[in-house]
Parts: C-alpha cells; structure tokens; sequence
C-alpha cells in the first residue's frame, strides 16, 4: 500500500513538474506553487496538504514566506531544511531582481528600480542609500540600516561616510513602511531635512526619499508640499 501511495505521489509531481516546464507558474494556485518549491525539501510526504495548511493558516504566499523558522518547525512539524527553504524565497526573488537590473545610470526615475529590490519580504523597517556620481553613474546600492530612520540612531553619519568615501555627488534615500501607509510622517520630512543639509555642507546633493511598501512607493522630493525639506 505504501509503495502505491508513493507511485501515486511520485506521478503527481513529476505532471507538475511537466506543466511548471512548459508554462511557468502560469495558471498556477498558490498553493501548487508553494506545494511544487516543498518537493525539493520534502521528498515523500504529501506537500499538497501541507501548502493548504499553511496558506489556510497565514493567508498568502508572502506571509507564509515571513514566518520564523522556529514556528514553521513547531506548527508545521517542517524539518529545518524545508523552513529554511521556505525563509530563502524572498531574499532570493531580492538578489535575483537587483542582479537583473545591472543598473550604470541613476536619477530620479531610476531611483525606484534601484532602490526597491532591498525591500522584498521586509518585515521589518530598513534604510537603503544609493549614490550617484557626478555623471549620474550608479556608484553604491546597499542597505545600510536596520530599523527606523527617524530614530535618535538616524545613520546620518554612515550616510555622509559612505558618501564622502565613493566620492559621490548624488545621494538618494529609501526606507520602508511595513506598515502599508506609503506616506511619510512629520519626522521622516524632518530626518530629510537633516539628512539633505548634513549632505549638502560635504558637496552631495539629497536627490530624494522614497517611501516603500510591498506595492507602492512615496516620492517625497515630488510631492510639492514637502520638496522643502531639501536644500537644493
């Protein structure tokens, strides 16, 4: 009985692996598609069920893909393997986004492209900087925070240290809200200002500060009511 079991289990996957072939995940559940990235951590049980648990658990892939390991073990009685595998997507999706970008050009326009892939599967707050150099080529892209940008920790001095060592010109901020309201507060417009003054007695120029959510993006610098906050 077991071995039928698993022939039936073993044909199921290889037609899923057929149609993910032929046609990417188009047409795909979300819960084939987290099923099929469990076959490669979990090689008998049945990751259809499994998939179904956890989405009817969290609600999407996403948050599914944000759990910590330690509960995707205990709840789900997930080896580490899997939970590790699981925890891999979205910094993987991240690397595999900015790796496709291979961006030499930055401006205002560009800042968005650059800046967004290190805010996939973010959780938590962080603080991103791109600089420029004097021909707009991009020079720096890192995250260089984490947590929030308006605390009395403000990485202000990192971000002049950074510029003032890649002799950049140009320097463009991103942070996001993991709280979904992509608008900023009284204190992010306040942390601009400092920032775009601290900048501007050292020759670089805050180009601008943009906000990030899962599905869109603030320009402060575009926003008339607060383009103020920068010197120039």
């Amino acid at each position: 009985m077991s071995d039928k079991k698993e022939n039936v289990h073993t044909g199921h996957r290889q037609r899923m692996r057929k149609r993910f072939i032929e046609h990417g995940f188009q047409g795909f559940e979300p819960h084939e598609i987290l099923e099929m990235v469990l076959y490669y951590a979990i090689p008998r049980r049945d990751t259809n069920l499994l998939a179904h648990q956890l989405l009817d658990r969290y609600g999407t892939f996403a948050k599914v893909c944000d759990t910590p390991i330690d509960v995707l073990q205990k709840d789900f009685a997930l080896s580490e393997s899997a939970a590790v595998l699981i925890k891999m997507l979205p910094p993987l999706a991240s690397f595999y986004t900015e790796s496709r970008l291979d961006a030499q050009y930055i401006d205002m326009h560009e800042a968005v492209k650059v800046l967004r892939p290190k805010f996939i599967g973010a959780t938590s707050e962080k603080i991103a900087l791109a600089l420029g150099d004097a021909k707009d080529h991009l020079i720096f892209c890192d995250v260089i925070a984490v947590g929030s940008l308006t605390s009395t920790d403000s990485p202000i001095r990192k971000i002049v240290d950074l510029a003032l060592r890649h002799n950049a010109r140009y320097a463009y901020i991103g942070h996001n809200h993991p709280s979904e309201l992509c608008v900023p507060s009284k204190a992010d417009i306040e942390t601009t200002r400092k920032i775009s003054e601290t900048l501007n007695t050292v020759g670089v120029m805050l180009v601008d500060h943009i906000i990030f959510t899962a599905t869109e993006h603030f320009s402060i610098r575009a926003h008339k009511n607060y383009s103020k906050a920068f010197v120039r």
